[in-house]
Order: structure tokens, then C-alpha cells, then sequence
């Protein structure tokens, strides 16, 4: 069954929130069940670095992340699970392919382009305050998802043209160098939640608006009830269109709880009521998850050689692979140098058949030794094809079988047309002819 390889980067800054979980942990941990799929899940530390310059939260975040993708449910011995930063092909290949990759596409990065911007607004130099960490990031993330060979990579919207740089890079090298990369395909889920945060707006850390994913039960349940709804009083029907509440709900709920929810909405449930409901509701999912959580965040040494360990599995693929890049590029060992000599020297010593037209106008072969010697020469073909066909009988793994382990000439039959060179005997002969099947 062919397979299709999924990679998924999941970026070390912050804690996750409700809304990472619902737009991105929950629907890919679902997706590296479904059979047929290799799934790679790495924490993106160096991206990390890009933006972040404080050593602590870096190492802080790597840790929160990889326990709640675990608790969530991620099963390393069934997925490659890794750290960007174990594997150190990876900035290596980045080289690589910072080798091939165009400038000009790279001033185009969306990232970028809006730092120029905000730097142009401001009466700035273009480049001030960006850093070439910025810059390189589309090679950086060309190189995760080409090392791995990955079909598809799950990303939002604005992400796809760091896919589509990653399928440039890609082509060029290969088309340098040889195929050697898969070129992947951006995935986009139309339907993954977006969810509103505490003041309605998208969830997000920008916002300040966010829920932690595993807050304690009493800070989880004052969080969903600082939440901002309209001044409409118990008994008045409320819509469910443009709610947070009705959203967050309907994200951690059955289609049969959403609605039996929106029924209650409409016949006037107070706030504070709707309110305890959707806590309940989000409680009763992330509970279970939040027990796991604390007991590996409390096991750092747990995470780490689950993390190590997932490095030495990924590296059974990008290791060997970097080796036949560096190869493919000329990084190659100069020992080869002479071997590859040797070879040709012995590939010039090889016995050869020499087509040409005498003056009858007949075309004509003779069998030169690897040493210049003449051994055979052929009697006048009407066509060259037909001259070529007997040489190719006479190279052929049946002739040389059937006639190279009698003593004396074969069967007249099969040498008709060629004459044996003054002192020389058909041992000889078949002695060279063996030369072109230990070629092949």
C-alpha cells in the first residue's frame, strides 16, 4: 500500500491554549491514526529563535508544548515525534539549499515584506531591526519538510507560499544535481476552529484573549466566566450566531450537546448559566488531558528521552539522505578520486569490437584485446545492422556460455563470417568476450 508522509511543525513560543487545541492538536493527532499515513511531528526551537531571545522561555515552551502534545494523546512509538534541534542535518541541508535558492523569491516572503512595510511606514531604513533569521526562515522550513521527503504538510492559509518556496528550492536542486527531493503539496483544512477568546476576538496571544489549554479547574472556570456577552437578561432568547460561548461549546461538544445548547439559547438561559454549562462541557474533555499534563510536566526527563529518542528514529531517514546530498553536491570523500580512476583505467582495458567500411563498400569488424592485439575479423556485411547484430551475438551471455568452455573453434554456424588474427586461438578469444558480461 503506497503511503503518504504528513509533516506537521509545531512552534516552541508560549503556552497552548483552547484554540491550538482545537485548530491544530486535536484534528492531527486524529490524522496520525488514519491508516496508510507516516506522521512527523517536530517542535520547531530553532523558528523559535527567530523571535524569541530569551533562553528560558525557549526551553520553558519546549517542554509545555511537547507534554500537551502528549497528553493529548500522541503516541511517539507510532509517529516520528522530534525535536528540530536533535537532527543536525537539518541546518546543514538548510545550506544546501540556501545554495539554490533565489534571492528574489526570498524578498517576496510574506513575513518579510511586512517587516519592510511597517519599517517604510515608520521612515525607516527597509531592512532595520530584521534579522537574517527572518530572512532565511522559508529555507530553514524548506529544509524540515524536503529532509523528510514529507507528500503533504498541514498549514493555514498563510503559510502555503512557504510551501510553494519549499517545492522551488526543491526543483532547482533537483533539477542541479539530480532527484533527490520530494516536492510537497500544502494541506489546507477549510474546517479547522478558529476560536474566540475571551473578548470575541480570534483566540490568540496577541489578542492577550487566550485560555490555557491545561489551567487549573478554578482559573479554567474564571477564564470562561470573564468571558464578554451583551447585556440581553435570563428569559431572553439569544442568538447563537456570533457568540463565543455557543462557539467554544459547539467545539468541544457532540452535534447532539451543540443542539441541545442552541435549544437552551433560545428559550432565554441566563449568562451565568450558559456560562457554567460551557465550563462543564470544556472541563469534562480537558480534565483527563490536564492529569497527564501535570504528570509529565513533572517529569522533564521523561519528555527528553521520548524527544531523544524520536531524534535517533528520525535520523535513520535524514542522515543517509545527507549523505547522498553531499555527495550528489561534490562534499565527497577524495579517496574516491582514485577509485574512481582505477575504474576507468579498467573500463579502457576492455576488449572492443571496431565497425568500419571497406573500399567494396561492404561493412566490416574486427575484436581488438584490451592490449591492442587483433583476435577476430569479420568478413564484409551488406548493412552495418547486420554487422552489428553478429557483434552482439557474439557479446551475447548464450554464445559465450555455450561456445567459451570448448576447447577448439565452435560450430562453424555460429562464426561463419569472421576469421581468427594470425596466432591467435579461439581460447583467447573467448577469454576477452568474457570481459563484456562481467561488464554488464
Amino acid at each position: 500500500m503506497t503511503r503518504t508522509r504528513v509533516l506537521t511543525g509545531i512552534t516552541t513560543s508560549g503556552t497552548p491554549h483552547l484554540g491550538n487545541y482545537a485548530g491544530a492538536i486535536r484534528p492531527a493527532i486524529a490524522a496520525s491514526r488514519r491508516p496508510g499515513v507516516e506522521s512527523f511531528y517536530f517542535l520547531a526551537d530553532y523558528h523559535a529563535l527567530i523571535k524569541v531571545q530569551d533562553p528560558a522561555r525557549v526551553q520553558r515552551s519546549t517542554l509545555e508544548i511537547a507534554a500537551s502534545w502528549l497528553a493529548c494523546g500522541l503516541e511517539p512509538d507510532k509517529v516520528w515525534f522530534y525535536r528540530q534541534s536533535d537532527i543536525p542535518e537539518i541546518p546543514e541541508l538548510t545550506w544546501l539549499l540556501t545554495c539554490v535558492a533565489g534571492k528574489g523569491l526570498l524578498n517576496r516572503a510574506h513575513a518579510y515584506k511586512a517587516a519592510v512595510d511597517r519599517n517604510r511606514e515608520a521612515g525607516e531604513d527597509d531592512d532595520a531591526g530584521v534579522s537574517a533569521g527572518l530572512f532565511m526562515y522559508p529555507v530553514l522550513m524548506a529544509a524540515d519538510i524536503l529532509m523528510f521527503r514529507a507528500h503533504s504538510v498541514p498549514v493555514g492559509r498563510d503559510q502555503i507560499q512557504h510551501i510553494e518556496m519549499a517545492r522551488d528550492f526543491g526543483a532547482r536542486f533537483n533539477h542541479l544535481y539530480g532527484e533527490h527531493f520530494v516536492l510537497p503539496e500544502a494541506a489546507i483544512e477549510e474546517n479547522v476552529a478558529t476560536l474566540p477568546g475571551l473578548d470575541g476576538r480570534k483566540m490568540s496571544k496577541s489578542y492577550d484573549n487566550t485560555i490555557p489549554l491545561f489551567a487549573p479547574r478554578a482559573e479554567l472556570k474564571k477564564l470562561i466566566f470573564s468571558i464578554v456577552t451583551d447585556s440581553r437578561a435570563p428569559g431572553e432568547p439569544k442568538d447563537t450566531e456570533g457568540s463565543a460561548l455557543f462557539q467554544l461549546h459547539q467545539a468541544f461538544s457532540t452535534p447532539e450537546q451543540s443542539a441541545a445548547f442552541a435549544r437552551a439559547f433560545a428559550e432565554g438561559i441566563g449568562w451565568g448559566e450558559a456560562k457554567q454549562a460551557l465550563f462543564e462541557r470544556i472541563d469534562a474533555e480537558v480534565a483527563p488531558m490536564r492529569e497527564k499534563y501535570e504528570a509529565l510536566m513533572a517529569k522533564p526527563i521523561e519528555i527528553e528521552a521520548i524527544l531523544r529518542e524520536g531524534a535517533i528514529k528520525a535520523r535513520r531517514i535524514a542522515t543517509p539522505l545527507l549523505a547522498e546530498l553531499r555527495h550528489a553536491v561534490g562534499l565527497r570523500d577524495l579517496r574516491e578520486q582514485a577509485v574512481a580512476a582505477k575504474a576507468g583505467k579498467a573500463k579502457a582495458a576492455m576488449p572492443q569490437f571496431k565497425q568500419y567500411r571497406e573500399a567494396d563498400g561492404r561493412f566490416h569488424f574486427k575484436l581488438v584485446a584490451a592490449d591492442g592485439r587483433e583476435l577476430l575479423l569479420s568478413d564484409g556485411f551488406v548493412t552495418p545492422r547486420e554487422a552489428g547484430e553478429f557483434i552482439a551475438r557474439m557479446k551475447s551471455k548464450a554464445f559465450i556460455e555455450q561456445h567459451g568452455s570448448i576447447k577448439g573453434a565452435p560450430a562453424l554456424g555460429d562464426v561463419a563470417f569472421v576469421r581468427l588474427a594470425e596466432g591467435v586461438d579461439w581460447d583467447v578469444v573467448f577469454s576477452e568476450l568474457t570481459a563484456f558480461l562481467e561488464e554488464t
